[in-house]
């Protein structure tokens, strides 16, 4: 009998592991709703939906493997990396889906008060808050929206001989900023952010890719920390606004 695996698991969600069947439990349908509708939409490869029981989603592993982890150095190829920029451009290249995303004052307001709290709480040095909330203001302009996934990280993305397999997690996919998704993926591997954009196929504003790295960093340290992650670890999330001083 195959073993139960905890992928994750905090106060919001958990994500089980039962062979090749990932169990997630949420409690919160609507972030399943998106999922659902998202992964059904998107023109890239994403998990088979296996049954859906409320609270519970599952849905089959993808084969393959990501191309590193957070904090960690990746060996995969460079042709690889442009691959995944490629998938990236099929997704923004998609017809919109039905539902909206953040908007730009909704985003602003969020930041800012989270800069607040992470000072007033000591997570994070004053200093290194103020100026990667300077950098983050880059970010903080009109954008076209496009089919963002909303939480491309590195780990959500597989691969196989240099191909994308599948891509995870939708739950915050939504109309968004193209380069959140970019910056997302290439959070912490910043070498690589030239392989991506060459498979993307076209310019990026670089200041703008470093804007969504202070500005997603910012709004998730204290969660980690809360949630029992550790966005201090080398390579992590306060490596990346470290990075910015």
């Amino acid at each position: 009998m195959d073993e139960v695996e905890v992928v994750v698991a905090h106060s919001e969600r958990a994500t089980l592991r039962v062979g090749d069947v990932f169990l997630k439990v949420d409690t919160d349908q609507s972030r399943i709703d998106v999922e659902v509708e998202a992964m059904a939409l998107a023109p890239v490869p994403t998990p088979e939906v296996l049954w859906r029981k409320p609270p519970v989603l599952a849905i089959a592993a993808v084969p393959g493997a990501t191309l590193g982890r957070l904090g960690e150095p990746s060996t995969a190829s460079p042709e690889a990396w442009a691959r995944a920029g490629a998938a990236i451009r099929q997704l923004h290249d998609a017809p919109l889906p039905p539902w909206p995303g953040r908007g730009l004052d909704e985003l602003t307001a969020e930041l800012d008060r989270e800069c607040e709290m992470l000072v007033a709480k000591g997570v994070l040095p004053a200093d290194l808050v103020t100026r990667n909330r300077q950098v983050a203001e880059a970010a903080l302009r009109p954008w076209t929206p496009a089919f963002t996934h909303g939480d491309l990280q590195i780990a959500h993305v597989f691969f196989e001989a240099d191909e994308v397999t599948g891509i995870i997690d939708w739950s915050e996919a939504s109309r968004g900023d193209a380069l959140y998704d970019l910056a997302t993926f290439t959070l912490g591997h910043e070498d690589r952010l030239g392989d991506v954009v060459a498979g993307y196929g076209t310019e990026v504003d670089l200041d703008v890719i470093r804007g969504w790295w202070s500005l997603r960093s910012l709004l998730v340290v204290r969660w980690l920390v809360e949630h029992g992650f550790d966005a201090f670890a080398p390579g992590c999330e306060v490596d990346v606004l470290r990075a910015r001083m």
